[in-house]
């Protein structure tokens, strides 16, 4: 069977999302919207920089799209800034009769995360009125932190804690308003940038405890965060631009979640952007489980793309996460869904002899 999709965004994500849609055996690419007007009237390859043409044509009429009615939406639109735009954007969709796949709202990772009520109440509305489901993940808010865990959990004869901890040098991701206005680096370590205002962290990344929870059967007491960063020695340069020296260069921050009196679950960053910062942190890429228990268990997951970079390698699997999920989001029972809700997600037919 063939799946009809339509992908929103051509950004860092979105250009991933077209590539695995186009390489994907069950799935067939049938249009794509865009933001803003320069980029309309193009063929999607060239927007997401791949060979050839591929037929399908840009837009930023979204009714005409819409009408297309396609299986489902794959949209990656940015949602830092505008994350009740992009809430209105996917229950638009959804009110349609198109299920949708997400990467934007990552807070609704695990949808009854008792925090993002504000955000999750109106898509869950959404899918009630289309008769439509919505899946809202990645690789991390995602599998790195709700599917891997809880995977490996159930080799415990028992468990004491859990920790999810991603470990990334975003150098390269390239995504500068990101970067710097969301995350802070290269301003002050006190700047009062958007990651780290209160209850922040937890709007994005406790889901992840909330999920793990869920799915080991534990009630949390509380879940709070902490965090720490600090400045680089000397100027670092990449194509982001320049980040000044005694400015933001490493942060590292947690989102605990409490039972029993006791950090059980916790979600760990370590963030830098240049390799020689923090050496007293955890070190490496990519990402890793560890689990207290019987027996103790350390998972690493590394990725790296065809040129060998971690941080586009996540990009990637972040797009994967949810183009590979479309089979089981459209067959699934009406709703907003976490990853626990759904089957296990293969790479059944993404077979490809090596060259």
């Amino acid at each position: 069977m063939s799946y009809r999709v339509i992908t929103w965004g051509t950004g860092n994500v979105g250009a991933f999302t077209v590539r695995a849609v186009l390489n994907h055996p069950e799935l067939e690419l049938i249009g794509h919207i865009v933001s803003s007007p320069d980029k309309a009237g193009k063929d999607v390859a060239e927007l997401a920089e791949l060979g050839g043409a591929t037929g399908v044509i840009a837009t930023d009429d979204i009714d005409a799209a819409l009408a297309l009615a396609p299986d489902c939406v794959v949209y990656t639109a940015h949602s830092e800034t505008r994350m009740l735009e992009a809430a209105q954007d996917q229950a638009r969709c959804l009110r349609a009769g198109i299920n949708v796949v997400s990467s934007s709202l990552f807070m609704l990772q695990y949808p009854d995360n008792p925090g993002i009520a504000f955000i999750a109440d109106p898509v869950r509305a959404a899918c009630n009125e289309g008769n439509t489901t919505c899946f809202n993940n990645g690789i991390d808010p995602g599998f790195a932190n709700d599917t891997m865990p809880l995977t490996f959990t159930g080799l415990c004869e028992h468990w004491s804690s859990v920790r999810m901890r991603e470990i990334v040098n975003y150098s390269t991701y390239e995504q500068e308003h990101t970067i710097r206005e969301v995350m802070g680096f290269g301003y002050p370590l006190d700047h009062d940038c958007m990651l780290f205002q209160e209850g922040m962290l937890s709007l994005g990344w406790g889901g992840s405890v909330w999920s793990v929870a869920a799915g080991l059967g534990v009630t949390l007491e509380r879940v709070y965060e902490v965090h720490e960063r600090l400045p680089l020695a000397e100027d670092v340069s990449n194509a982001m631009g320049t980040f000044k020296a005694g400015t933001t260069g490493a942060m590292r921050f947690e989102v605990r979640g409490v039972v029993d009196g006791r950090d059980a679950i916790v979600l760990e960053h370590v963030t830098r952007i240049t390799d020689d910062i923090a050496p007293d942190w955890p070190q490496g890429k990519g990402y890793r489980v560890i689990i207290e228990g019987e027996p103790r268990m350390e998972i690493a997951m590394d990725m790296e793309d065809s040129n060998g970079d971690h941080a586009v390698g996540g990009v990637i699997q972040t797009a994967t996460a949810i183009v590979n999920a479309i089979p089981a989001v459209v067959e699934h029972a009406p709703g907003l869904v976490a990853a626990l809700d759904l089957p296990k997600i293969t790479g059944k037919g993404l077979y490809r002899p090596v060259d």
